[in-house]
């Protein structure tokens, strides 16, 4: 039997394509690094452009030439005020937010090896919006600067419980263990959820804002608040991508390349719930960018983790602050959540994605 062969990074050549026509062509694996560099060119043109249309466009447009000028040069002006006390933190959030979700989607479809997998199926989200309602039924306080900790604790024990049931028996940790494991403890979250916000009116009206996924009023203290969890989650996640791309292969093969299965996954875990934890807890429930945002990686550089790891940091940034400013500009004066604007987004593009025949399965 002819051995599978393994391309850069150890990422498997050998799969099954989605479509069950056999295995893919080299094309869908390793792309050639003129692919790649044109790739990276344009992802970074795109996202210098998200950047300057965030700080740009608004319920007030602020002309671009004078946004460059103002930037360089407060002048205490109107536009000056709006550009630093507001959009400056807006559209940073938007970043880091926006590179935690790419990536910890990128880890989770990687160990699930599901490419329709997102960290929702961690528990996160409904971890999170579990504790936000709890902490603000029991306490009558709401604002984001309040139970900014709790959800991000929510997301954490709902991860950590996730693992255990997945890992408790005979078994290890597998993908399926863990994807089902995650499937219960969100429906059993997502069950207190309904029952305590139907319960509490307070919990209800801050819950219904939070859940669809806001920028809004995020200033730096909530930046600075997650910004060290999710520089930890992507410190891990490029460390584990070596390991990843070996797991590839299957765990036996895994094993016999080197990799610690079980330490892999659970580092995998970590990462997981740091970025997502952390992205979730600042600015809500956000979904598509986990699910939508490595598929496209991979699409753009081949299946080898390293560079889905990077080039999910890239494009996340960039569809979050598409939607953003779409959300700003849709019904100004106002501005609908982002969380709305990036599903709707996500969605007809995710179904063109999927529909292609030589996107790779994992």
């Amino acid at each position: 039997m002819r051995e599978p062969a393994v391309a850069e990074g150890g990422a498997r050549t050998q799969r099954t394509s989605r479509t069950g026509r056999g295995a893919p062509g080299p094309e869908e694996i390793h792309r050639p690094g003129s692919v790649r560099l044109a790739a990276v060119v344009g992802v970074l043109v795109a996202l210098a452009l998200g950047i300057l249309l965030s700080l740009s466009l608004g319920s007030k447009d602020i002309p671009l030439g004078e946004t460059w000028r103002l930037l360089l040069a407060p002048d205490g002006g109107q536009n000056s005020v709006v550009l630093h006390q507001l959009r400056i933190p807006r559209t940073a959030m938007g970043l880091i937010v926006g590179v935690a979700l790419g990536v910890a989607g990128a880890l989770m479809q990687s160990l699930t090896r599901n490419p329709l997998a997102d960290p929702g199926i961690l528990g996160v989200n409904a971890g999170a919006s579990f504790a936000v309602v709890l902490a603000v039924a029991l306490t009558g306080i709401s604002g984001i600067s309040f139970y900014l900790w709790f959800a991000f604790a929510g997301a954490a024990v709902a991860s950590a419980a996730v693992y255990t049931l997945g890992a408790t028996g005979r078994s290890s940790a597998t993908p399926v263990r863990l994807a089902l494991a995650g499937v219960a403890i969100s429906a059993a979250l997502q069950a207190l959820t309904e029952a305590v916000i139907l319960g509490n009116q307070v919990a209800f009206n801050e819950f219904r804002f939070w859940v669809a996924g806001s920028f809004e009023g995020r200033g730096w203290n909530i930046f600075m608040t997650v910004l060290p969890f999710i520089a930890a989650g992507l410190v891990i996640a490029v460390l584990l991508a070596p390991s990843l791309n070996a797991l590839a292969l299957g765990d036996e093969t895994g094993k016999a390349l080197g990799v610690q299965v079980n330490r892999t996954r659970t580092l995998t875990m970590v990462a997981v719930t740091l970025l997502a934890g952390a992205a979730t807890a600042a600015v809500g429930p956000i979904g598509f960018v986990g699910l939508a945002v490595p598929f496209l990686a991979r699409w753009l550089v081949g299946t080898d983790q390293r560079w889905v790891t990077v080039f999910s940091a890239l494009l996340g940034p960039v569809w979050l602050l598409a939607a953003d400013v779409i959300a700003r500009l849709l019904v100004r004066p106002d501005e609908v959540q982002v969380g709305i604007i990036a599903a709707l987004i996500g969605a007809p593009i995710f179904v063109l994605i999927v529909r292609r025949r030589k996107i790779a399965a994992l």
